[in-house]
């Protein structure tokens, strides 16, 4: 038997899957210092760009304002735009890094629509390739991801560098 190793995955099957209503991922602090560790690829004028820790596929980033609101239509016409402009963003720097054949692009809005966090609207963007779809997620419901989050961020950031230094 082959094994499959995605380690980052056990935080997410055992670890507490409501933030204390105090946190939220998605609310940055005014500096970039930790943006590494948090996972933030590009910060926007209103919006930013983080990797998904729990990944459908290789790649899949997230786009979220920096305000803190789950209503799509509360956004400034600045943050709904830098969105997009992120978006299309991420769109090219992944064509660019990992040559996807597609993507998904989508926000789940309300716990019944997939939303793992409800209170702090996101959108996200997966990388899609032919085949990526297999018996792995229908059978034993684990997708298989090929490369580590650091190794993915880091060959994403270059990306990133090159369009804003």
């Amino acid at each position: 038997m082959k094994q499959l190793w995605a380690p980052w995955r056990l935080e997410y099957i055992v670890g507490d899957k409501e933030l204390p209503e105090e946190e939220c991922v998605f609310c940055l602090p005014e500096t970039p210092d930790d943006d590494r560790r948090r996972l933030v690829l590009h910060r926007g004028q209103h919006a930013f760009v983080i990797m998904n820790k729990y990944p459908y596929t290789n790649g899949h980033l997230m786009v979220a304002p920096y305000r803190h609101t789950a209503d799509p239509g509360g956004l400034s016409d600045a943050e709904a735009l830098d969105m997009h402009r992120l978006l299309v963003l991420c769109r090219s720097v992944l064509q660019e890094q990992i040559s996807p054949e597609g993507f998904n692009v989508g926000m789940n809005l309300g716990r019944v629509a997939g939303a793992g966090i409800v209170d702090h609207l996101h959108l996200h963007i997966v990388p899609r390739w032919n085949g990526d779809t297999n018996f792995m997620p229908v059978f034993a419901d684990v997708r298989v991801i090929p490369q580590h989050l650091e190794a993915t961020f880091d060959h994403l950031a270059q990306g990133f560098s090159r369009r804003h230094p």
